[in-house]
């Protein structure tokens, strides 16, 4: 079930697409640090009230 807000004259649904892309493309984020960063992603939307949807650590990004 979605949960749309509304005013009287509106109904809305808001979804972000959000890209973090390191300094200088480094490849660190990549590799052994990408569960980490996950895991700190996941803790900050908990703490916001966010549903995080789904989330990929791409090196073309």
């Amino acid at each position: 079930m979605r949960e749309w807000q509304s005013l009287a004259h509106v109904k809305w649904e808001c979804k972000y697409h959000v890209v973090i892309v390191p300094k200088y493309r480094k490849k660190v984020l990549y590799g052994r640090l990408r569960g980490e960063v996950g895991k700190i992603i996941r803790q900050l939307c908990r703490q916001k009230e966010v549903e995080l949807i789904e989330g990929h650590a791409m090196p073309d990004h």
